[in-house]
């Protein structure tokens, strides 16, 4: 027998035990093994097996009986007076597989015959939390019923009203609660029963813990103190559950909600669009329901949501992506520019999106477009197609092509670092003025030097061929020298000289 993880909790196994020993020293559990239901009867009636004999690895008639699932089977062996709180190697109990099963009327007869209602796995999990995350709310009336104890923790301290919350298991869910269960008991990530309904998209559930007076406002708390924790709103459109989000804005909760650093519309960008790097999955989330991004935007300010609204001083950077652009004062349109998403800007923008309002530190959605604040520009979201559209889009919207943020960057230092030579000739073209650009930032870095590849300091030059031509050939057309001081690079990766 044998534990499996499924989905960060776990279920239970039955593995195979050697057939020679098992047929030599327990026929009746191989029997049952084998459902050889009538072999069974004939053994016990002949009184030619011991009822409790075990396989090689622990695993009894009894086990076998349970986990096929064969109620019959269950009744003979107990009253044959099987060990109902038999353990295999593995230290599981018959009660635990009829749990996982969820079949109610078998955990009513090991119950019946004597099952510790409360005995725990080596995980500590009891049978309660495995018929909870069945979702059996029969079988979970008839362990509480026999005593088993609501409140009892598994090694994560994760509760069984945890497990039916997240697996959206209403009836048991209500079960437990009527039976005592703490609505704000947390596991090791600080996480509720609320918590992980919320985060699964489990939308009955989470409207079943509305019900008891859960505040739909209050935040989640993180395992550490230092941590703001997570707002249930964003929790739910972190995770694409778009509809579930709705229902909590309907229930109370802030739709410009800035607590924790953002409102709910400036996660919509980094949803749709995730980077393709280490801390992020390429693809979007598959959220439940059929709510899209962009409906729910469209929703989101019908309730109230504040298409403009901005991080507040302090905010954190953008999380799960490799942008570098400052949150403080950043509105959803920017973060949309910033990603290239043109559908979003354009919903956005119909919502009565302002697409000249810069951030604190004075970087326009036009810079975020043009690649200014770009981390790693093969990882983040956006092509440079995309990009022209959406420089384009903005420079028609009366953007200005010749601001400078508080960094000394303009668009054309984006567009050098993001590796967009056509993003640099349509600024030029557009009015990009050489005499404002080719100055450089306050990092020393001028789009030259950028696309010469001299941008990390300490890393290894990555010049890039087409860029550094369009910057080469746009200085050139305007008298500018390529000649200047470049900023002081150490290849860490070089040999240090020998003292």
């Amino acid at each position: 027998m044998t534990w499996r993880k499924t989905g960060g909790l776990v279920v239970v196994g039955l593995g195979l035990a050697t057939a020679a020993a098992a047929a030599e020293s327990a026929p009746l559990a191989d029997a049952a093994e084998h459902r050889d239901w009538a072999g069974v009867r004939t053994l016990l009636q002949r009184n030619a097996a011991d009822v409790n004999s075990a396989q090689v690895d622990g695993t009894t008639a009894l086990h076998w009986a349970v986990y096929h699932d064969d109620a019959e089977a269950v009744r003979l062996l107990v009253r044959a007076r099987a060990n109902a709180n038999a353990l295999n190697r593995y230290g599981v109990p018959p009660l635990a597989l009829a749990s996982t099963n969820g079949n109610a009327a078998i955990v009513a007869l090991l119950l019946e015959a004597g099952a510790d209602a409360n005995a725990t796995m080596k995980g500590e999990e009891t049978p309660l939390m495995l018929a909870a995350r069945a979702g059996s709310v029969e079988a979970v009336k008839a362990l509480l019923a026999h005593g088993a104890k609501v409140e009892a923790r598994e090694r994560r301290q994760q509760t069984a009203l945890m497990w039916a919350a997240a697996e959206g298991h209403t009836d048991a869910v209500r079960a437990l609660i009527e039976a005592g269960a703490d609505l704000k008991a947390t596991d090791k990530s600080g996480f509720t029963p609320f918590a992980f309904a919320v985060r699964e998209g489990q939308l009955d559930v989470v409207r079943a813990f509305l019900t008891t007076g859960i505040d739909a406002n209050a935040i989640i708390p993180g395992p550490n103190p230092a941590n703001p924790g997570v707002i249930p709103l964003l929790l739910a459109v972190q995770n694409g559950h778009f509809e579930l989000a709705l229902a909590l804005v309907e229930a109370g909760a802030n739709p410009n909600d800035l607590r924790t650093g953002f409102a709910p519309l400036h996660l919509i960008p980094w949803v749709r669009r995730p980077d393709n790097s280490d801390i992020s999955d390429p693809a979007p989330p598959v959220g439940a329901g059929r709510l899209s991004s962009l409906q729910f935007v469209r929703e989101m300010v019908k309730r109230g949501a504040n298409v403009n609204v901005r991080a507040p001083e302090g905010a954190p950077r953008q999380p799960n992506t490799s942008s570098k652009v400052e949150t403080p004062g950043a509105t959803p349109f920017l973060f949309a520019a910033d990603r290239s998403d043109l559908p979003l800007m354009r919903v956005l923008l119909e919502l009565g999106a302002d697409p000249l309002l810069a951030n604190s530190n004075h970087t326009t959605p036009l810079m975020a477009a043009a690649g200014v604040g770009t981390g790693e520009p093969l990882e983040e979201a956006g092509e440079e197609n995309e990009a022209l559209e959406a420089v384009n889009l903005l420079l028609d919207l009366g953007a200005d092509v010749n601001a400078v943020n508080d960094d000394g960057e303009t668009v054309m230092h984006g567009a050098a670092h993001n590796i967009y030579p056509q993003v640099l000739t349509l600024l030029a073209k557009r009015g990009a003025d050489p005499k404002v650009w080719s100055k450089p930032n306050k990092y020393g870095r001028t789009p030259l030097f950028i696309a010469e590849g001299l941008v990390n300091p300490g890393g290894v030059p990555r010049p890039d061929a087409p860029t550094l031509e369009a910057v080469t050939k746009l200085m050139l057309a305007a008298g500018l020298s390529l000649e200047g001081k470049r900023p002081e690079f150490v290849d860490r990766y070089s040999t240090p000289p020998k003292k």
